[in-house]
């Protein structure tokens, strides 16, 4: 009897609409332009523009004026002008180095700072190609291909010696202020030999670490230093 009891048939069923996809849909990120610059900015711009071409046309204007006076004073001026113009722009050449190479030091802190691999792995790189007795282990964190074995290389080595003499350079000036604060009259000269010693050392330990700050860069550098500061109190 089960022989003659009629089976089901297959049944297809067909959609006009194409399946969806199996990898997820790229998500379009709308970036906002950057903000305008502000009104301060711009006005220290515009000064300093002005500032640098009257100072500029006064000073071409007196080599010609010392020109029509007399050949030696054209030339004795034009020497002066090109010599002072020379030692400025050296001075405002190494402000700028100077600045441009502490920006490089927090992107390779944020490099070292973050998890992912890649990011830590050139940041201790670059590190190490700028750290004083860095380059003698390149061959070796190239070699590597754990992030964490190159930052326990770098911590042992050039870091350790980095560390060790920051800490003498701190002891030394400690040292100096407790027998400086002994031995002046006021507090007030006391609040000065700090403040002197405070930065002479930021300057010290910066130039240990291979950096060269001037007088912006020492700046930029005692702000972040008091920031820190303020920020590891509050903690």
């Amino acid at each position: 009897m089960s022989d003659l009891v009629p089976r089901p048939l297959p049944r297809f069923e067909l959609e006009d609409r194409p399946a969806p996809r199996l990898e997820p849909e790229a998500v379009l990120v709308v970036v906002d332009p950057p903000p305008p610059a502000g009104a301060g900015r711009l006005a220290l711009v515009g000064g300093a523009v002005l500032a640098t071409g009257f100072l500029g046309l006064s000073g071409v204007n007196f080599i010609v004026d010392q020109f029509a006076r007399g050949p030696v004073l054209g030339w004795a001026a034009l020497g002066v002008g090109v010599t002072g113009l020379g030692i400025a722009g050296t001075g405002l050449w190494r402000e700028l180095r100077a600045l441009g190479t502490l920006d490089r030091i927090d992107t390779i802190r944020q490099d070292l700072a973050s998890a992912e691999p890649e990011r830590v792995a050139r940041g201790a790189l670059a590190w190490a190609a700028i750290a004083p007795g860095g380059p003698e282990l390149l061959p070796a964190l190239r070699a590597m291909n754990d992030p964490d074995a190159m930052l326990a290389l770098l911590r042992a080595g050039p870091s350790a010696a980095l560390r060790a003499r920051a800490e003498a350079l701190g002891r030394t000036a400690a040292l100096q202020v407790v027998a400086g604060i002994a031995a002046m009259p006021s507090p007030a000269f006391d609040v000065a030999l700090i403040g002197w010693r405070g930065v002479r050392l930021i300057r010290q330990v910066a130039a240990l670490y291979g950096v060269r700050p001037g007088a912006f860069g020492a700046l930029s550098l005692l702000r972040r230093t008091v920031s820190s500061a303020t920020l590891v109190g509050a903690t």
